[in-house]
């Protein structure tokens, strides 16, 4: 991945992974998972990790320690209201983006 496509996920890292959450509660390794399946192979699973701490300070999702299977309890995440307000005004911040965005493109076409 070039450093420009590092940069860029960055900054919309969080927004994609809030998405991620909507209705569909998982613990880190299955967010990485299925990020990777949506095409995001690049993305550690530090990464992710450390991302999740933040959004669980930010109070942007509820967390539930489930029984694992194999070693401690995992952490659970699920998108609450505060995270839904922030996915929301994520979207519509992306909308505008892409949109201008895609007008310069057409401009120089």
């Amino acid at each position: 991945m070039g450093k420009q496509m590092t940069e860029m996920l960055k900054g919309t890292l969080e927004g994609i992974v809030l998405a991620l959450l909507t209705g569909n509660p998982a613990y880190g390794y299955e967010i990485t998972t299925q990020l990777r399946a949506k095409g995001f192979s690049d993305i550690a699973e530090g990464t992710v990790y450390a991302l999740l701490v933040r959004i669980e300070q930010k109070g942007l999702v509820d967390v539930e320690k489930r029984p694992s299977e194999k070693g401690p309890p995992r952490k659970v995440y699920s998108l609450n209201a505060q995270g839904e307000k922030e996915l929301d005004e994520f979207w519509t911040t992306w909308s505008f983006l892409s949109e201008r965005l895609e007008q310069l493109r057409e401009r120089e076409a």
